[in-house]
């Protein structure tokens, strides 16, 4: 009999290989056939190095024309009914909203939405932010749901902004972020101190919070604390959000700050630094820089938003501020300096913490036991 097969689909090929090998190996290991569509970059060896097949997708990534959605809901379904998958695995926002569609129409009954994060709707406040979640929950719990459509977080809070149970395991599960492998990122001595040494590595967008990470830095400095920070990260000219070189590059001018560019080293980067900062205004999942520096023994200073509170706990793993306040950074950063054993004792606390479900083999188990619960149950079950 032919085996079971497993469908993502997934916007870039570049974000499936940096985020979800692991439930590429977990379907494989479950004996899934695995195919992957995105859009094809430059990861095809990657992903199939898994066992999976690469469909490459052609689709414009920021395009909201009605006529372009409409061209990729299309596509998409032609590509569905030829792979007549068993499992229909959407991963972000827009591949739910699209290829959860096309599934439907294609008749696949078992499909899961991976909500990475919000995005948009979890970041933002007001009118038109909460408009977009109307729209968004009557399209994902409306149009594309159904009574074999599970939905697979990366926090507790989100389930609740979209009108679900986190705790109802029928419907909502939710995974420790993309996990990491700890056996790989392992910690390292702290470099020497002064001056305490602090890392932000994430994507250039506003949404990070790399503007509120230099003024902290130069607040702390003012106050006498011996702080530089380190950026890790690519513009991305093509996100609206992104920030622009120009201003990158304004920024490493300033004392104390230096921008580094993106890095595929992360265990280097842990290991020449004291510290992770990650003041994220919102819209996470669970940042996978969190989990890197934390398996890397590193203390987190973030903000008090989903995904980032869910792992940190305040003043064990390191320290959770209020978003938006570069002045209670800078004053966590100034005890961290003052204080040069805490970033030590935190780390160790931060290593405990993600060793205690957040690894690579807890995300694929977890992964695993939701392909199973799908699987054995007929396609054509609806529940009364």
């Amino acid at each position: 009999m032919p085996r079971p097969k497993l469908l993502f689909v997934a916007t870039e090929d570049w974000f499936f290989a940096s985020h979800f090998l692991p439930m590429a190996r977990a379907a494989r290991e479950l004996g899934l056939d695995v195919a992957v569509v995105a859009r094809e970059r430059h990861h095809r060896r990657v992903i199939e190095a898994t066992g999976a097949r690469l469909i490459a997708l052609e689709a414009e990534r920021r395009s909201l024309d009605p006529r372009a959605l409409f061209r990729q809901v299309r596509a998409l379904k032609r590509i569905v009914a030829a792979e007549r998958p068993d499992i229909l695995h959407c991963i972000a926002l827009k591949p739910i909203a699209l290829a959860g569609l096309a599934g439907k129409l294609a008749g696949v009954e078992r499909r899961v939405y991976a909500l990475t994060g919000l995005g948009f709707l979890g970041a933002k406040q007001g009118t038109l932010a909460a408009l977009a979640r109307f729209a968004a929950v009557t399209w994902l719990r409306g149009a594309i749901d159904g009574p074999q459509v599970r939905f697979l977080f990366e926090n507790p809070d989100d389930p609740v902004t979209l009108g679900l149970d986190p705790q109802d395991a029928g419907k909502v599960a939710i995974v420790g972020g993309a996990g990491v492998d700890p056996l790989i990122l392992m910690p390292a001595p702290m470099p020497p101190a002064p001056p305490l040494k602090v890392a932000l590595v994430a994507r250039m967008l506003w949404s990070k919070g790399v503007d509120l990470a230099v003024e902290a830095v130069r607040l702390a400095r003012a106050e006498g604390a011996k702080v530089e920070l380190t950026i890790h990260g690519a513009p991305d000219p093509s996100n609206p959000k992104a920030i622009p070189e120009a201003t990158l590059k304004d920024w490493a001018a300033r004392p104390g700050i230096v921008w580094a560019g993106p890095t595929r080293d992360i265990e280097a980067v842990w290991k020449a630094h004291h510290l992770c900062i990650l003041p994220s205004r919102g819209g996470e999942g669970l940042p996978r820089t969190i989990l890197e520096a934390a398996s890397c023994g590193r203390p987190i200073l973030t903000t008090d938003v989903p995904g980032c509170r869910s792992f940190v706990r305040e003043g064990q793993d390191g320290m959770v501020v209020p978003a938006d306040d570069a002045a209670a950074l800078a004053r966590a950063l100034m005890v961290f300096a003052r204080a040069p054993g805490l970033a030590e004792r935190m780390g160790a606390n931060a290593r405990a913490r993600l060793l205690d479900g957040h690894t690579e083999r807890d995300v694929m188990n977890a992964v695993k036991a939701l392909y199973r619960s799908l699987l054995e149950r007929p396609a054509a079950e609806v529940t009364a």
